[in-house]
């Protein structure tokens, strides 16, 4: 198979991948970025970022991968090569985010003993 067309192949799947994923956790990450930094604008702009940061991430991995289209090649197993590190990307910029938003969500009240 032409590499050119593996490759592309690769880097869009792994581009619906990340989509997908934001899709899913948007609306959750939004309502906790409300909550976190007090004003609508602030947490629009922020989930913004996040959401360019998340879906750009795997791309670059995906991209950094070159197909090998030697004779004992198999297009799948080099698009499944290509998808293992976008995923990688993608998982690594989703436990960045949750690392970042962990530290600045306030932990249970402290219990007042007197």
């Amino acid at each position: 198979m032409n590499p050119v067309i593996l490759f592309l192949i690769g880097v869009g799947v792994s581009a619906v991948l990340a989509i997908g994923v934001v899709w899913y956790l948007k609306p959750h990450l939004h309502a906790v970025l409300v909550d976190l930094c007090g004003t609508e604008v602030r947490a629009a702009f922020w989930t913004a970022f996040s959401t360019v940061a998340v879906v750009l991430t795997p791309i670059m991995f995906a991209l950094h991968y070159r197909p090998d289209v030697g004779t004992n090649a198999r297009a799948v197993f080099e698009i499944g090569t290509q998808l293992e590190w976008a995923l990688g990307g993608l998982l690594m910029s989703v436990l960045l985010l949750a690392i970042v938003l962990a530290r600045f969500i306030p932990t249970s009240k402290p219990l007042n003993h007197a």
